[in-house]
């Protein structure tokens, strides 16, 4: 495993790190996919796609809106507080970290990070009239819409990508993997693309990968360093072996 302590100082590594569902899922978070999950019950089409929303938007509101009143209530973990850690010592000794999530919740925003949320962000809502895109953290009735504060239109979306949609921030993220040193996957499914092509892109540009889950990803590869465990106890750990 490559370890920036050893393998050149700390100033000249850069560090991507992409996230998943089992970071926010040990805060509590309610994952899509698994036994349980927010998809039970509902067929992604109808969910999680653009035209899910024209179909049916009472249903879609009424299925964000209580997931965002359910990330409301719970915390960052020991795993988003690790990653906070990792990239201020990094900075201050100029390397970089450039955190990636799919997570739509703001766990790492509490925990003080700078993050790229590709997959948005589910406490702002999104205007389909004049592109707004305020925070809301008030309006939270399953079973009433949210105008727009800035034009008027009389329902905002959530701002999270639909199947179908364009990911936010490809040309950022494309830039820090291009540049890195070490690549790091926690609690990532390795299903869902494009998020799900950068560990191959890492290993094929001879970058070292790092994947952490409670079982292997879908993407998973033997050359891939495997960090098998919850992510609230392994990531800290594993945090302090990159730094040394």
């Amino acid at each position: 495993m490559a370890n920036p302590k050893t393998d050149g100082t700390l100033g000249a590594h850069r560090i991507v790190c992409l996230t998943g569902a089992g970071i926010s899922a040990d805060s509590g978070v309610d994952t899509y996919r698994d036994s349980g999950g927010l998809w039970e019950g509902h067929r992604f089409e109808e969910v999680a796609t653009p035209e899910g929303w024209e179909r049916d938007q009472a249903l879609v509101w009424r299925f964000y809106q209580l997931r965002r009143a359910q990330v409301l209530g719970v915390q960052p973990n020991a795993a988003h507080h690790a990653l906070k850690e990792l990239a201020d010592r990094l900075g201050a000794a100029g390397g970089s970290l450039t955190l990636v999530t799919q997570n739509v919740d703001d766990l790492h925003q509490r925990a003080g990070s700078e993050v790229l949320p590709m997959h948005g962000e589910l406490l702002r809502l999104r205007c389909e009239s004049c592109g707004a895109r305020p925070v809301d953290t008030e309006h939270l009735d399953p079973s009433e819409f949210v105008p727009c504060p800035e034009c008027g239109h009389r329902w905002l979306r959530p701002d999270v990508v639909w199947f179908g949609e364009m990911p936010y921030h490809m040309d950022q993220i494309e830039r820090a993997l291009s540049a890195a040193t070490t690549f790091v996957a926690i609690g990532t499914s390795g299903a869902v693309y494009p998020a799900a092509g950068y560990l191959s892109y890492a290993r094929a540009a001879g970058i070292p990968t790092i994947v952490q889950g409670l079982a292997e990803p879908d993407n998973l590869d033997p050359r891939d360093h495997f960090v098998q465990g919850r992510a609230s106890e392994v990531v800290p750990q594993l945090i302090e072996s990159l730094l040394g």
